[in-house]
């Protein structure tokens, strides 16, 4: 069940249907604020003939697990098409934590069984667009030579369904990564709290230090110095260690 009463709509989607796309990809993302694991990037497409979105779809934040379990069948059968897209915690070292979201987002357009020709974004910040300096020197090789135009929603994982959906596939993907990558450290306990700063995640990074799952790059609660660099540019590095097994374990590409 849900912990809150919005009820997102797919007005705005709608709105932008009717302005000339044809598959509108709606995104969120979830992890941006996490000390450990990836970043993850959930997008559904939808047309005008997309129907409303199942019973119960919120922003996930607002959903219990279980709620946010039973939904992603639902949603999967709901959208035209669907993917979720992850960037490690190594990756968003060599990169920053936009150069992560970047790469997520660009992963999960990839794996979209459908181009859409427009996206709608949750926030204010367009980090799908590549900066023309990076298109210019080159990037990572999972970054798309074109990418659909992009309109932003402040707060819409809660006001648009296509977003909240998207939200939901992408925060359980991501916490079955977490579940899974915790058996290698059950110390932090990401089983419990997916890799966020919860008071037993900080207390063993301050007892055992972070691991190579960490952002290491990142001021880390109880750990006194970063152990790498700061977030030195945009997106070049491979998946951090245990990540990509960790979502082929989840049947996730």
């Amino acid at each position: 069940m849900a912990t809150g009463s919005t009820v997102p709509t797919l007005r705005l989607e709608r709105s932008l249907l009717r302005g000339g796309a044809v598959h509108l990809a709606c995104a969120d993302e979830v992890g941006r604020g996490a000390l450990s694991g990836p970043v993850s990037i959930g997008m559904v497409v939808i047309t005008l003939q997309t129907r409303s979105a199942p019973q119960g779809v919120r922003d996930s934040k607002l959903l219990t697990p279980a709620a946010r379990a039973a939904l992603v069948p639902k949603v999967q059968r709901w959208a035209t098409a669907y993917a979720v897209g992850h960037a490690g915690a190594d990756e968003i070292d060599e990169h920053g934590i936009i150069g992560g979201l970047r790469l997520a987002g660009h992963r999960a357009l990839s794996a979209l069984s459908v181009r859409p020709d427009l996206v709608l974004l949750d926030g204010n910040h367009d980090y799908l667009s590549v900066p023309e300096q990076l298109a210019l020197f080159g990037g990572h090789p999972d970054l798309l030579d074109d990418v659909p135009p992009v309109v932003t929603a402040v707060k819409g994982d809660m006001r648009c369904a296509g977003v909240a959906a998207a939200s939901i596939l992408a925060k359980t993907e991501r916490d079955a990564i977490m579940t899974t990558l915790a058996a290698q450290h059950p110390e932090y306990a990401w089983a419990e709290n997916k890799g966020y700063s919860a008071p037993e995640h900080v207390a063993a990074l301050r007892q055992h230090g972070p691991t190579p799952l960490h952002r290491r790059s990142w001021s880390l609660p109880g750990v006194a110095t970063p152990v790498a660099a700061g977030e030195m540019g945009e997106v070049g590095a491979p998946d951090e260690v245990g990540l990509a097994e960790a979502a082929v374990a989840l049947g996730s590409s």
